[in-house]
């Protein structure tokens, strides 16, 4: 793969589109600033992607050293313009998206995820707990930006409530993967001097943490059907995803080997794209 194609992590960065279209499907509508909404998404979560390898090359260099910086495909300086210019891109597009809607809403948030991409790669991601959460909220973002870019265009003030709690369960699920990442890479977050959540508190703690917040998230995922946001479909496809987030929890309790922790994340990753197709498909069918 291009090493410009593969710094930004194209397959999250459509993960991020998918959660901005699943608001159009949820708000019916696929007009011109959803799908600017999507570019702008795109250009973001690259932008942030490729900033974080910047700031990441010496820790990626042990756990990752085939990613384009530490291999040397793409210097640190280059990498480092590449990110910005894709993030100040990104503003661009959100600001003529606040100009179709006529609102600040969709520029303000793609401002304010491009910031704090920034910090979370230079600052936060090695904090405790914090890191996680960043990536968390960057993560529901991607709803509450299609869900403000429909609302305000249309002046539909509960397309941007439903939004809001589509953000907050994407929320959860993320920062219980993020953590789950960490304790898989916890021998180089050392070695780098790193503070991360399994660091400072243990493996163990860290599972008791994540596997809370998966259950939780899964317990609160048939109340989208019980307050008829979604129709029986959801219900239906989204108990394939609770499986395997049950299945994860369990299991990130039973063992926290770097392995394991590998094969949860995945199980993780897919659950969430699952659970993606019952919002979609419940606001349809």
């Amino acid at each position: 793969m291009n090493p410009y194609l593969e710094i930004i992590r194209p397959g999250n960065a459509i993960m991020a589109i998918i959660a901005v279209i699943l608001m159009g499907f949820v708000g019916h509508d696929f007009g011109i600033a959803l799908i600017l909404g999507m570019l702008a998404t795109f250009l973001a979560l690259g932008g942030g992607n490729a900033i974080n390898d910047v700031f990441d090359v010496k820790i990626d260099s042990i756990n990752k050293p085939t990613r384009p910086i530490p291999s040397g495909r793409i210097k640190l300086k280059t990498g480092k313009i590449y990110s910005l210019g894709l993030m100040a891109v990104a503003v661009i597009v959100g600001g003529i998206i606040s100009l179709i809607v006529n609102h600040f809403g969709p520029v303000l948030i793609v401002i304010g995820a491009c910031i704090l991409e920034y910090f979370y790669a230079r600052d936060l991601k090695s904090t405790v707990l914090i890191g996680n959460i960043s990536v968390g909220l960057l993560t529901g973002l991607c709803f509450l930006f299609g869900g403000v870019i429909i609302g305000c265009k249309n002046g539909n003030i509960q397309i941007i409530k439903i939004s809001l709690i589509l953000a907050f369960f994407a929320m959860l699920m993320t920062t219980a993967r993020e953590i789950v990442k960490d304790i898989e890479d916890i021998e180089g977050d050392k070695k780098e001097g790193a503070k991360t959540f399994p660091i400072v508190y243990d493996k163990k703690v860290s599972a008791y943490l994540t596997a809370s917040l998966i259950i939780i998230d899964t317990i609160l995922c048939p109340l989208l059907y019980s307050y008829h946001i979604f129709s029986l479909s959801y219900l239906i496809i989204v108990a394939i995803a609770m499986i395997l987030f049950f299945y994860s929890a369990y299991s990130i309790l039973k063992d926290q080997r770097r392995e394991n922790c590998t094969k949860i994340s995945k199980f993780l990753k897919i659950g969430m794209i699952i659970a993606f197709i019952a919002f979609a498909l419940g606001s349809l069918i």
